[in-house]
């Protein structure tokens, strides 16, 4: 069968077999590094989740992070061909933040600064160089802006089954119902309900799916 192929487009399915054989090596190779890295880095995974190179995970003292089981981490340039900016880039950045990802959800190029509380839960789809952030990382008023501890923050929350377009920016306080889309590029600060797909800068609601 594979000859057939070849004979019927030999540059398109030559490399596209080499490139899948070259990124099954890749994903084997960094999915046993990270998992020892996390485990010394005292971060819950659960079992058969896959890195596609390595990702970054940066755990403050005191905080928690859990991973749940077959999610997907995407920090390559070309595997994801709509482009991946950089590493998947996962952070706690206070004592007792908690960061909590469900199962079976795939990332590409994700960065997730959890100052307090994010929760992730399954089957979630968060494309090619999303921000999800629970602070405002610096405080509003100008005396305190330096003052890391003085940052405000809020929880966010995004449900079952949620598809998250690239380069969009989950924002503090935020909370996206199962089943949504969030249309790519968006800028999400508030409340998307469930089954509806939302779009724009601030994020609104296009229509109910």
């Amino acid at each position: 069968m594979y000859i057939k192929k070849l004979r019927t487009d030999f540059g398109g399915y030559f490399f596209y077999y080499c490139r899948r054989k070259i990124y099954s090596l890749n994903r084997m190779y960094h999915t046993a590094i990270m998992y020892i890295l996390l485990f010394f880095k005292n971060i819950k995974i659960g079992k058969s989740s896959m890195f596609y190179n390595r990702a970054y995970f940066c755990r403050h003292p005191e905080s928690e992070i859990i991973i749940g089981s077959h999610c997907r981490f995407d920090s390559t340039k070309f595997k994801n061909l709509i482009g991946v900016n950089k590493r998947c880039i996962i952070a706690t950045l206070l004592p007792n933040a908690k960061l909590e990802i469900g199962n079976l959800n795939g990332f590409s190029g994700v960065r997730i600064g959890c100052a307090e509380n994010i929760s992730i839960g399954n089957d979630c789809l968060v494309g090619a160089n999303v921000t999800i952030t629970d602070s405002d990382w610096h405080a509003i008023d100008p005396q305190e802006r330096h003052n890391e501890y003085a940052q405000k923050t809020q929880p966010v929350k995004i449900g079952n089954n949620v598809f998250i377009g690239l380069n969009s920016i989950i924002l503090k306080g935020s909370e996206i119902g199962d089943n949504s889309v969030i249309g790519a590029g968006s800028v999400v600060s508030g409340t998307i309900p469930p089954n509806v797909i939302a779009a724009g800068n601030p994020c609104k609601i296009i229509k109910r799916i």
